[in-house]
Formats: structure tokens, C-alpha cells, sequence
């Protein structure tokens, strides 16, 4: 009797541990696609740009969607990041079972990942994927405290 109990104790912290790290992953990968996002700098742009431009779109469209991508893009402007990297945070709200999306919807998203601006010439997402072994490693020794 007390061995199925440590093996179901074992079974349920391994339940915890595992969700905490897909969490912290998940949150973890998100923030570093944010950061790594430019945000537009008139300065440095060959034309002018339109009137009343305020740079941040882009980190603003990071979205998270848990099965299912989410649509569109938004209109919002995020500088500093911290509003999207709020939102990725709803990962937490969610099973971890299923599959995590991490999306920028913008028609220029994949203009920036190519390295269409200064500020971010080797892009976001490649730079993250490159990451992540490092990034889940660090989450699933965390989670495993």
C-alpha cells in the first residue's frame, strides 16, 4: 500500500512539475520573441514616416492562442513590450496538454524576421528557436525545485 502511494505522490508532483515547465517555457519563449521585436525608429528610416507614427505595433502583436491560432492583427502600440508579455502570461489559465501558439499576425511580421530592420537584422523567431533547448532545459530544472 505505501509503495502505490509514493508512486502516486511521485505521479501527481511529475503532473505539476511538467505543467509548470511547459508554462514557464511557453512565458519564457514569448517574452524573448517581445524583446527581440524592433520597434520602429523613424530615425533610422530612409523615408519619413507617416504622420503621427509611433513605433511599438509589432511587440504589440505578439499574441498567445491555446489551440487554436489566434486571427488578425492588432492595432495596438506596445514599446516597451510589457502590455504583450501580460497577455502571453494567459498561458497560465490554460491545461498544458494541448498546443501553445506564439503568433504576430502583422502583414510585415515576416519582413522583420528576415531582418528587414537594423534593429533586428538576424530576426526574432529563428534567433528563439535557437534558444529554446536552453530555455525548456532551464523551465523543467525550475519546475523540478
Amino acid at each position: 500500500m505505501s509503495f502505490s502511494l509514493d508512486l502516486k505522490r511521485f505521479a501527481d508532483k511529475a503532473d505539476v512539475n511538467m505543467a509548470t515547465a511547459v508554462r514557464k517555457t511557453v512565458m519564457e519563449i514569448g517574452a524573448r520573441l517581445v524583446e527581440k521585436t524592433p520597434v520602429g525608429d523613424a530615425t533610422l528610416w530612409k523615408s519619413p514616416p507617416p504622420k503621427g507614427y509611433v513605433g511599438g505595433r509589432a511587440k504589440a502583436n505578439w499574441q498567445y492562442g491555446f489551440n487554436s491560432a489566434p486571427p488578425g492583427d492588432l492595432p495596438d502600440i506596445d514599446p516597451s513590450g510589457a502590455v504583450s508579455i501580460q497577455s502571453i502570461s494567459g498561458v497560465f489559465e490554460q491545461p498544458v496538454a494541448g498546443i501553445h501558439y506564439l503568433t504576430n499576425n502583422l502583414p510585415y511580421a515576416q519582413r522583420l524576421e528576415d531582418g528587414w530592420s537594423t534593429q533586428a537584422p538576424y530576426g526574432m523567431v529563428g534567433l528563439t528557436l535557437i534558444e529554446a533547448p536552453q530555455i525548456v532545459e532551464e523551465a523543467a530544472r525550475e519546475a523540478n525545485k
